[in-house]
């Protein structure tokens, strides 16, 4: 039979506190379980956000008012808010959600899309007057660019992460 040691003991209750959840208490000399000393379980996960349930749900919310303006239709919204309501909610899911690979919960509270309680929704307003400032102030200075109407946007950068790559891939 394998002596147990005190290092063992400690490892598989360890083990068992992280996977059962489970506490175990020591006496002088035998280890004992105790369900009073039980480990509060972990906090049920959220479920996936289904991103394209829930812009089907919106389109149906505004169905008929598509072609209206944003800001006529959606609140809190503080910019993009002349374009069309169907091409905003694009805009959201392509413009932004593909080109940081995120789904809309990144920055919004699902079914409160017009909170403010996530930062990221903030940095993304001042991320895309960035853009703003770089396509329409200082490419056009640029000389001898190939395209005469020169644009970046927020794929330039990220490619599909949340933080733009700072060096080159090994």
């Amino acid at each position: 039979m394998k002596k147990l040691t005190l290092f063992g003991i400690l490892k598989t209750a360890a083990i068992l506190t992280a996977v059962l959840g489970i506490a175990i208490l020591f006496s002088d000399t035998q280890p004992h379980f105790n369900a009073a000393a039980q480990v509060s379980p972990s906090p049920t996960p959220e479920p996936e956000f289904d991103q394209a349930k829930a812009l089907a749900a919106i389109r149906e919310q505004i169905k008929g008012r598509e072609n209206e303006p944003a800001e006529k239709v959606f609140k809190n919204i503080k910019m993009l808010g002349a374009v069309p309501a169907g091409r905003f909610l694009a805009i959201m899911e392509f413009g932004y959600s593909r080109s940081l690979g995120v789904t809309c919960t990144h920055c919004h509270v699902p079914g409160t899309w017009e909170s403010e309680e996530k930062t990221q929704k903030q940095t993304a307003r001042d991320m895309a007057g960035m853009a703003g400032t770089i396509n329409n102030q200082l490419l056009k200075n640029i000389k001898n660019l190939k395209s005469a109407n020169p644009i970046i946007n927020c794929t330039t950068c990220h490619r599909g992460q949340t933080k733009p790559a700072l060096n080159l891939p090994q």
